[in-house]
């Protein structure tokens, strides 16, 4: 059975693109649909232009590469930044083609998730990480262990977040986030 792998890629029902040195080589239309780009202005464009700041760019990257190295692949729901500056959260997994050097090349899915998670409030950078990982069910401490900061620092952050959204608890907060309301 002969299988026509640029159509596969082209008619995804996801974002797809292909990177080296996290600059975006190739992608296909439902990412160019996603982010509001045409392929002509992504391709050759740092994964930057898909982020709602330098710094999370840089942090994400960061935090990646040891998890890359260690199981070739990623995977989690973040905010991401549409051509027209909206933000929205998308379910981003990747693979790398070298776990020794894993943002040399590598394989990435984008799933929008704004039906069913619109972002409401104006979150600073650190608190849309805050956000994602309480919504992956991390406690304080682990959220601390994974951004690198105490979990009182953590615990700072979610009142913040806890004011943002009115909520009373963290229950409630991660369904409010959830929900985007």
């Amino acid at each position: 059975m002969d299988v026509d792998y640029r159509l596969a890629f082209e008619h995804a029902p996801v974002g797809l693109c292909v990177s080296r040195n996290r600059v975006i080589v190739d992608c296909n239309a439902q990412l160019c649909d996603m982010f509001g780009w045409s392929r002509e202005n992504l391709t050759g464009q740092s994964f930057l232009v898909l982020y709602p700041s330098a710094e999370e760019y840089e942090r994400l990257g960061a935090r990646m590469v040891p998890i890359l190295n260690a199981k070739g692949h990623y995977a989690d729901d973040r905010i991401m930044k549409r051509a027209s500056g909206e933000v929205f959260w998308c379910h981003v997994s990747g693979r790398a083609l070298n776990r020794e050097a894993p943002h040399e090349s590598g394989i990435w899915s984008f799933e929008d998730l704004s039906a069913q998670r619109p972002v409401k409030a104006e979150l600073t950078a650190r608190e849309r990480e805050v956000a994602a990982r309480l919504l992956d069910g991390l406690t304080s401490k682990e959220i601390g262990k994974t951004l690198a900061i105490s979990h009182r620092t953590v615990e700072i952050y979610r009142a913040r977040l806890m004011r943002k959204y009115r909520a009373n608890t963290t229950a409630d907060l991660v369904h409010k986030l959830m929900a985007g309301s």
